[in-house]
C-alpha cells in the first residue's frame, strides 16, 4: 500500500474536503496548460511572419499558414476564457496589437484586454430606470440627487449602438432614504458586450464560419474597433453563461429512444507534436452528431442535435457519449458501435441497429459513375423505388408508415436481396460492385429494421445533414486550435443547430436567451430551451 493511501483520513467529510481541494488544484493546472498553449501558438504565428519576411510576400503557402495559426490561437483564446473568470473589459487598457502580442515570450499569464474603441459617431440610446416618485418605505416624495450611468455595447440591425443605462438616484424628502433601481443583469458580468452583439459573434463564428479577425474588420467598418482577443473572451463568457442550457439540451436529446448518429473528421493542433515544425503538429479529431428528429413520423418530441468532440476515433468515445441512452441507433457501419448492439447475458442489447440505405446507394452510385455498369444502374433503380414510397408516407404516423412498408416496400426489399445474391455469383468477387453487394447483405437485419418499425427512417440523412456545417467550415479553416476549442465548437453547434431545427433564427434566439438567462435559472431555465422558447413581448 502506498504512503499516500495510508495517510488518507477515515472521515468522509475530510475526504470530501481533500477531493474538492484536488479538483480546484487540477483546474488551475489545466488553466496553466491552456495558457502555455496560448503562448506557444502566439510564438508560432510570430515565426511564420518572420519566415514570410525572409522568403517574400509571394509565398502563398506561408500566408495561408499564418491565417490558420491565427485562427488556432483564436480558438485557444475562447477556450481559456471559458475555463476561467475573465477580467471585466472596462478595465482593459493593454495594447493588443498583433505584433506586440506575438513578440511576448515571458511566462504565460492572463493578458489584459483593452476596452473596445467605439467611434464618437456611434448612435447612442439612453434608457432611464426611474424608481418612481414615491418612497417605497414611507410613501414620501422622492427628489433626484444623481444617477449612475454605465455603457452597454450592442448591435442592432447591423448597426453599432451605445446603450446608456442610467439608474436614477432619488432621495426621500421625509426619511432621506436613497432609492435607485438595481442594475440589470448582463450576459457577461461587468462586460460591455450586449446580448445582440454576442449572439451575432457566436452565430458568425460557429454557424457562418467567420473568423474573429475577419469580424474585427467588419466591426471596424461599423465604427467599433473590437480586437479578436476581446471577442474571444466574450465568446468564452457567453458559452459559460449558456452552459446550463446546453446541458439541458444534451440531456433531453440523448434520452430519446431513437437516435441518428454520424461523425466527421476535424483537424486539431496536437500539443505533443509541436517539435515537428509549423504545420506538422496536427492530428485528426472527430466530431459526432446525435440527432433526434421525429418529424418524419409525426412524433411528439421536438427535434434537436447534440455534438460531441473527441481527439481521436476510438470506440471509447461513442460508448461514453451513449452510456445513458438506449433504444434504436441509426448510424453507419463504424465498428465502435458494435458493443452497443451486442446482447448481454440476458440476451438484451443496449441498442437495436438501424442501417442506412443511402450509404448502400452511394456505393452503387460510385461504381456507376466510374464504370457505367448496368448492374449498378439496376441497383440504383431498385433502391430509388424504395425512396419513391418513402416520399409518399413522409410525415405520416408511425403505424401508417409501417402498414405501407409492409404492403409495398417489403416485397421490393426481399426481391432486392434475392437479386443481390444472384449477382454475387456472376461478378468478380474482388470488384467494387461485389463489395457493395456484400456490404448490404452483411447488414441486412439492420437495413430492414425500418420495415417493422414505422419510426425508423430508411436512411441516416438526419445525422448527415447535422454535420454539413462542418463540411462548409473546413473550406474556411484547416484545424481547430486545441481539443478545448473542438469541445467549445461542439457545444456551440448543439445550441445553434437545435435552434435551427426548431425553426428559429439562431441569432434572435441567442440574443434573447443571453439577455434573460441569468434571470431564468432553475426551475425556469427550461423555458429557454429552443422548443419551449417564446420571445419577450
Amino acid at each position: 500500500m502506498s504512503q499516500a493511501a495510508i495517510s488518507l483520513p477515515n472521515d468522509p467529510a475530510a475526504l470530501k474536503v481533500m477531493i474538492t481541494s484536488l479538483q480546484a488544484e487540477n483546474q488551475k493546472i489545466l488553466a496553466t496548460l491552456r495558457a502555455h498553449d496560448l503562448l506557444v501558438q502566439a510564438l508560432r504565428i510570430r515565426i511564420a511572419k518572420l519566415k514570410k519576411q525572409k522568403f517574400g510576400s509571394s509565398s502563398e503557402k506561408i500566408e495561408r499558414e499564418i491565417e490558420q495559426l491565427e485562427l488556432a490561437l483564436e480558438d485557444l483564446n475562447v477556450a481559456v476564457a471559458e475555463a476561467q473568470d475573465t477580467s471585466p473589459d472596462e478595465s482593459e487598457d493593454a495594447d493588443t496589437d498583433a505584433d506586440a502580442r506575438n513578440t511576448t515570450a515571458d511566462a504565460p499569464e492572463k493578458k489584459q484586454r483593452r476596452r473596445p474603441k467605439v467611434s464618437p459617431d456611434t448612435p447612442r440610446e439612453r434608457r432611464e430606470l426611474d424608481p418612481g416618485d414615491t418612497c417605497p418605505d414611507c410613501g414620501g416624495n422622492l427628489r433626484v440627487v444623481g444617477e449612475d450611468v454605465s455603457e452597454l455595447l450592442d448591435m442592432i440591425a447591423a448597426q453599432m449602438k451605445i446603450i446608456e443605462i442610467a439608474r436614477i438616484k432619488k432621495s426621500c424628502r421625509c426619511c432621506e432614504k436613497i432609492v435607485q433601481p438595481p442594475a440589470p443583469s448582463r450576459p457577461i458580468p461587468r462586460s460591455m458586450a450586449g446580448p445582440n452583439l454576442l449572439a451575432f459573434i457566436l452565430v458568425s463564428k460557429y454557424d457562418d464560419q467567420l473568423t474573429l479577425y475577419r469580424l474585427n474588420e467588419i466591426f471596424a467598418r461599423m465604427g467599433a474597433d473590437i480586437s479578436d482577443t476581446t471577442m474571444a473572451d466574450w465568446c468564452g463568457g457567453a458559452m459559460k453563461a449558456l452552459a446550463p442550457l446546453i446541458k439541458m439540451i444534451e440531456d433531453a436529446i440523448m434520452a430519446s429512444d431513437l437516435l441518428h448518429a454520424d461523425d466527421t473528421p476535424i483537424r486539431v493542433l496536437d500539443r505533443s507534436r509541436r517539435d515537428r515544425g509549423l504545420g506538422k503538429g496536427v492530428k485528426k479529431g472527430r466530431l459526432w452528431a446525435y440527432v433526434r428528429d421525429q418529424r418524419p413520423w409525426a412524433g411528439g418530441a421536438p427535434p434537436g442535435a447534440v455534438y460531441q468532440f473527441a481527439p481521436d476515433w476510438k470506440e471509447e468515445h461513442v460508448l461514453t457519449h451513449l452510456a445513458k441512452s438506449s433504444g434504436i441507433l441509426q448510424a453507419d457501419g463504424y465498428k465502435g458501435y458494435t458493443k452497443l448492439y451486442a446482447p448481454d447475458l440476458n440476451g438484451k442489447s443496449q441498442f437495436r441497429e438501424a442501417a442506412c440505405w443511402a450509404h448502400l446507394r452511394r456505393d452503387f452510385h460510385d461504381v456507376w459513375i466510374v464504370t457505367k455498369s448496368e448492374i449498378a444502374r439496376e441497383a440504383l433503380d431498385r433502391i430509388g423505388a424504395l425512396y419513391d414510397i418513402e416520399r409518399q408516407i413522409n410525415g405520416q404516423p408511425a403505424d401508417i408508415r409501417k402498414a405501407v412498408r409492409q404492403e409495398k416496400t417489403k416485397p421490393k426489399v426481399e426481391a432486392f436481396r434475392v437479386w443481390a445474391e444472384q449477382q454475387l455469383t456472376r461478378i468478380p468477387g474482388k470488384s467494387d460492385l461485389a463489395k457493395a453487394f456484400r456490404y448490404g447483405l452483411s447488414r441486412w437485419k439492420a437495413l430492414t429494421l425500418f420495415l417493422d418499425d414505422g419510426r425508423v427512417a430508411i436512411d441516416n440523412n438526419a445525422a448527415e445533414r447535422a454535420l454539413r456545417p462542418i463540411g462548409v467550415g473546413r473550406r474556411n479553416w484547416l484545424f481547430a486550435g486545441s481539443d478545448a476549442g473542438g469541445e467549445t465548437l461542439a457545444r456551440a453547434m448543439t445550441i445553434i443547430e437545435s435552434a435551427k431545427m426548431s425553426g428559429l433564427d439562431p441569432q434572435a434566439y441567442l440574443a434573447d436567451v443571453l439577455d434573460r438567462i441569468h434571470d431564468h435559472m432553475n426551475p425556469r431555465l427550461g423555458e429557454l430551451l429552443p422548443w419551449n422558447w417564446k420571445p419577450k413581448t
